[in-house]
């Protein structure tokens, strides 16, 4: 037996624009979507490389709640030398895609009865 609740959970409306524009494109439309976030190319070769070698170290465990420290160093430095910003590893926050860091920011910024 499932919850009730179940039962009113929706796809979500990023995957029903994508699979509009997919069918739209199998009709021979032209479209352009930007439902998902993924790439219309493949992974470049180096990308891939280094995942292999990063997998053949053992890296294949979950990465650390804020996110790898090397990553956030590096972000950090890029935003310093590249944006001028005051920045350091620990204001940064590497999140598993745009949904979740908006709702990282919407769960830090807003308290329940906020008019948004």
């Amino acid at each position: 037996m499932l919850a009730k609740r179940i039962m009113r959970v929706e796809e979500s409306a990023t995957f029903k624009i994508a699979d509009l524009a997919k069918k739209l494109q199998r009709e021979g439309k032209d479209v352009i979507s930007l439902s998902l976030g993924e790439p219309d190319f493949d992974t470049p070769m180096h990308i891939k490389e280094a995942a292999v070698k990063s997998l053949m170290r053992g890296d294949t465990h979950y990465a650390p709640a804020q996110g790898i420290p090397e990553l956030r160093e590096e972000i950090a430095r890029k935003l310093r030398e590249e944006n001028g910003l005051e920045v350091t590893a620990e204001n940064i926050l590497v999140t598993p895609g745009a949904k979740h860091a908006i709702f990282e920011v919407a769960q830090t910024l807003i308290d329940d009865g906020d008019e948004v």
